[in-house]
């Protein structure tokens, strides 16, 4: 029987019962009760003879605030938005590189390009699919589990798991197994205030728990701002979107490229003429087989069903809108006569039109999930990571309802013999992690009719040096090149699946930038994967940002800054586009247009409120006014 009990008396009785060397596992990203892990941590920390190792992954804190110019932006924006979010000690310790000696923390995934430099963190990083974590955790030897649920007044018996059903379902069975053999092994959960209410597999009975702490977190959740989608990002989306077919199944990412997906797949389903003329001026019907083939451009008649290890804001965005609504069904006999047209939607109580693994979005997202019925609640099943990202175990149902699936993912280079970047530098230096990257790729090769789609942004530019991310080689690899399938940039789409490796370099430059597709031809070409009379074909000589640009300049109301909304005000808005512009600018040989752009800048008069807002409407001092008259320059040039 669960018992009711404080943070304090939940550690002294985990400390008690557990043996000397506690292996805790955590959730993925926002169902970590920071509060209890927090007290744990310190505790062991002072107890040298105790032992304490901790399994999770992307462990969320605030960004870091930097100085200058940096820390003016972020610092109200941080707590506005987090408000009084409780950091993870540990978290804050890997930062620093002061970890106890008694106590290490594993994961298999990391908030993106967060922990390059703790050593700490990339030695005991475990490269492993999000569908295996369950299982390598369970080996490792877990006898605590510690997550935040949610509780419902109308299921007073009942709690829910809420945002994070996908590794600890899987768990529950094997705990339950060793617990048989003898084993002691504790559920410690906490609810939190915040947290929706998420029926179906997510619910479990409050005996699931050993601890629930009666002290509720009503602490602000984490969020994730949704960010602006820049112009290589909505072209990368409207190429995608002409792959989805109607009636199928969609999995997208968090970021973005995703919401340039998501808003390219709102235009196509409520501004079908604008969209289709957008595609016309951008020549995509260069691409008319393959589209015809596998996706197409009219709005969604049957809709989407999405099936998706993170149910991010853009799918709940893409439900609402009603082009996600396409229902699955748990038994084969169901899901067969739906496919078939024989099913009367609306008669069927379990229809699930997404099933998620996990959840973490912008405070929005939260909100819109509290604010709906219950029945509408039910659509969208939270449940076991092993349903969503394998095949195995219930296959059948499975591919009856996966149909033309498209799995969409994010990567940071691809090789142009296709091999796929996203997790790791070549240095071995973990970015992120597989995720469940590998495990969607395998099922677009795996499902009739489906397709994986990688998507990255052709070149990127730090410091004012512009690099290719399409590239000759690279000592590192997340898809291996036998996995190639689909590529997509700003550029437009390279169908890899069954070709030959000449057929697969000379797809890949075709969405390459102008500015290196030479170079690479020649690098092909000295390794004899190109033919030495190979010729670009003249379609994709003129692949610049600014034939993008004067195209989107065009169709402006189809490049919406951010289209699935926004945490920042209208004038942080624009100090974010002056700032990501200063950023750009910050190279040697762009110094001189800096210091003419700033000599040549505004009178603070022109921007007011956005210098009020920075603390830099009275500067002090010659830091404070360069400051200022930067700040003025970069809101002049990028001023809309």
């Amino acid at each position: 029987m669960v018992q009711l009990c404080s943070i304090e008396q939940a550690v002294d009785d985990v400390l008690a019962r557990l043996p000397a060397h506690i292996h805790m596992g955590m959730p993925l990203g926002l169902g970590k009760p920071n509060l209890f892990v927090n007290a744990l941590y310190r505790r062991i920390a002072k107890l040298p003879e105790r032992a304490l190792t901790i399994y999770t992954a992307l462990s969320l804190g605030r960004p870091s605030l930097g100085d200058g110019l940096q820390k003016r932006f972020l610092e109200p924006f941080i707590e506005r938005v987090f408000g009084d979010y409780p950091e993870l000690d540990f978290l804050a310790d890997l930062h620093k590189g002061s970890l106890p000696k008694n106590i290490r923390v594993q994961q298999f995934f990391m908030q993106p390009g967060s922990l390059l430099h703790s050593d700490s963190a990339q030695q005991d990083y475990v490269s492993s699919n999000y569908s295996h974590a369950a299982r390598d955790i369970n080996a490792a030897g877990l006898n605590l589990v510690a997550q935040l649920v949610a509780s419902s007044a109308e299921h007073p018996d009942r709690l829910s798991l809420s945002c994070n059903p996908d590794i600890t379902l899987d768990l529950l069975p094997m705990i339950a197994k060793r617990r048989e053999a003898g084993e002691t092994i504790l559920v410690v959960g906490q609810v939190h205030t915040e947290l929706p209410y998420m029926p179906g597999d997510a619910e479990l009975g409050m005996d699931a728990f050993d601890y629930l702490l009666d002290e509720k977190d009503s602490t602000t959740l984490f969020s994730t701002p949704n960010m602006p989608v820049g112009f290589q990002d909505h072209f990368i989306g409207l190429h995608a979107s002409t792959l989805v077919r109607d009636g199928g199944t969609l999995q997208i990412g968090i970021g973005s490229m995703g919401d340039a997906l998501t808003a390219a797949l709102l235009a196509r389903q409520a501004d079908n003429e604008a969209y289709r003329l957008l595609l016309t001026d951008l020549d995509v019907y260069q691409w008319a087989p393959l589209i015809s083939r596998e996706g197409g451009v009219d709005p969604f008649a049957r809709g989407l069903y999405g099936c998706s290890e993170m149910f991010v804001n853009g799918m709940l965005v893409l439900a609402d809108a009603g082009i996600i609504r396409r229902k699955v069904y748990p038994d084969v006999a169901t899901q067969e006569q739906a496919n078939a047209g024989l099913l009367d939607d609306a008669a069927q109580p379990d229809g699930i039109s997404i099933h998620g693994g996990f959840f973490l979005g912008p405070r929005s997202f939260y909100q819109r999930l509290q604010e709906m019925s219950h029945a509408k609640r039910l659509e969208f099943n939270m449940t076991r990571i092993s349903y969503i990202n394998e095949l195995y175990g219930q296959e059948e149902l499975k591919r009856l309802q996966r149909q033309d699936a498209r799995f969409v993912n994010s990567a940071i280079m691809v090789t142009l013999l296709g091999a796929g970047v996203a997790d790791q530098l070549e240095d071995g230096r973990v970015l992120s992690g597989v995720g469940g990257q590998y495990n969607f790729v395998a099922q677009g090769h795996a499902l009739e009719d489906a397709r994986s789609i990688l998507i990255l942004r052709s070149w990127r530019e730090s410091g004012g040096e512009v690099s290719s991310n399409i590239v000759w080689e690279y000592g590192h690899c997340t898809i291996p090149r036998h996995l190639r399938d689909i590529v997509i940039t700003e550029y437009g789409i390279a169908d890899l699946r069954g070709q030959t490796d000449a057929k697969v370099i000379e797809a890949l430059l075709n969405i390459t930038d102008s500015r290196f597709q030479g170079d690479l031809i020649e690098q092909a070409q000295k390794a004899g994967k190109l033919p030495k009379d190979f010729k670009l074909d003249p379609r994709f000589a003129d692949n610049t940002p600014q034939r993008l640009q004067a195209i989107q300049a065009r169709h402006r109301r189809l490049f919406p800054e951010y289209p699935l909304g926004s945490d920042f005000t209208d004038e942080e808005r624009d100090l974010l586009r002056a700032l990501n512009w200063l950023k750009s600018k910050f190279k040697l040989t762009e110094m001189l247009e800096l210091g003419k752009a700033a000599l040549d800048a505004p009178e603070p008069e022109a921007f007011p409120e956005h210098l009020e807002r920075m603390r830099l409407d009275q500067p002090e001092g010659f830091k404070e006014d360069l400051y200022q008259r930067l700040l003025l320059a970069g809101l002049q040039a990028t001023a809309h």
